[in-house]
């Protein structure tokens, strides 16, 4: 099953998971199925938190409320597949595998261009407070949120289209829990130079580009909250972006562990780092910003409470 004739395509692969032991199936499956849930639960409550309390109607949770979408969207795209695969249904068509490919990188790419525009709101919040609501207005957050949409997109659909034009002619089995561009290259039979150098250029740009984003941001607002004379004010300055600073170490950390290798290395030693960034940090996300957010955890409870009152008899 997992060679096929050398002179004819592929039509679908075997994706191998995260164990082969069949008693880990089940263990594997209540736990995925469990972050799962936690995670579509807990990203549609920030989302019905931010957009029923009107003091939440800010650049801010406008940009978290996408980013809580987008991790929805996701987790879907890896975990209901996973979950397929621990109730023995190990193999996925050709079509599907490159499906699953392009949302997981048009996907991955939004949640990284969503984090740079929120780390450039913190940025004019605190170093330029006075122009904040001229700068962040409406149409420039919508602006910000298309553009991390839709770049995402072109870029996943230049990588699904030349990987569709390798011929994958040998193995079909797929040494991991999901349809990632480096295994699947690991697979070809055919000359993946081209990829590769799309990779390292375009792929390492739309990569890094967000991070450097990133990184500037918080360097200016470093630099502008030491300028701050007292204690309190340099706390409270932090404070707003603590939560978004997790985030984005949790995400970019097992992101740059498992891309920034050559393919060659690529191995079952990053399935980790990948369920880091594809589940885990999905999952958390919603516990980071509410946790260490006021607001948030204000709206959060206005929201039970009218679930709470409309459930009670009057």
């Amino acid at each position: 099953m997992a060679r096929v004739n050398q002179t004819s395509s592929v039509s679908e692969f075997i994706l191998l998971g995260l164990s082969s032991q069949p008693e880990d199936q089940k263990p594997l499956f209540i736990l995925f199925l469990t972050m799962y849930l936690i995670t579509i639960i807990g990203n549609l409550l920030i989302i019905l938190a931010i957009h029923s309390d009107p003091q939440l109607q800010t650049p801010m949770y406008f940009f978290l409320s996408f980013l809580s979408f987008t991790d929805i969207c996701f987790t879907t795209t890896v975990v209901p597949r996973m979950l397929m695969s621990f109730l023995s249904k190990k193999t996925i068509s050709y079509a599907g595998c490159l499906t699953q490919m392009y949302f997981i990188y048009a996907l991955g790419n939004t949640d990284s261009c969503l984090l740079a525009v929120m780390a450039f709101d913190r940025y004019v919040a605190i170093c330029d407070p006075f122009h904040y609501v001229t700068t962040m207005n409406r149409r420039c957050c919508v602006l910000l949120v298309a553009f991390s949409c839709s770049l995402p997109h072109f870029h996943s659909l230049v990588h699904t289209l030349l990987l569709n034009t390798l011929t994958f002619c040998d193995s079909n089995v797929i040494h991991h829990f999901l349809c990632d561009l480096s295994p699947l290259m690991k697979l070809s039979c055919s000359s993946t130079f081209v990829n590769e150098v799309v990779i390292i250029s375009e792929g390492s740009v739309v990569l890094v580009t967000p991070f450097l984003c990133i990184t500037l941001s918080y360097v200016r607002i470093l630099i502008a909250v030491l300028k701050i004379p007292s204690a309190a004010g340099k706390r409270k300055a932090f404070s707003t972006c603590g939560s978004h600073l997790t985030v984005v170490t949790l995400f970019y950390g097992s992101i740059f562990y498992v891309y920034l290798q050559p393919l060659s290395t690529y191995s079952a030693r990053d399935h980790i780092a990948t369920i880091v960034y594809t589940v885990l940090s999905s999952m958390l996300n919603p516990f980071i910003y509410s946790l260490r957010n006021k607001d948030l955890k204000q709206g959060l409870r206005k929201l039970m409470g009218r679930w709470n009152s409309q459930a009670t008899p009057s």
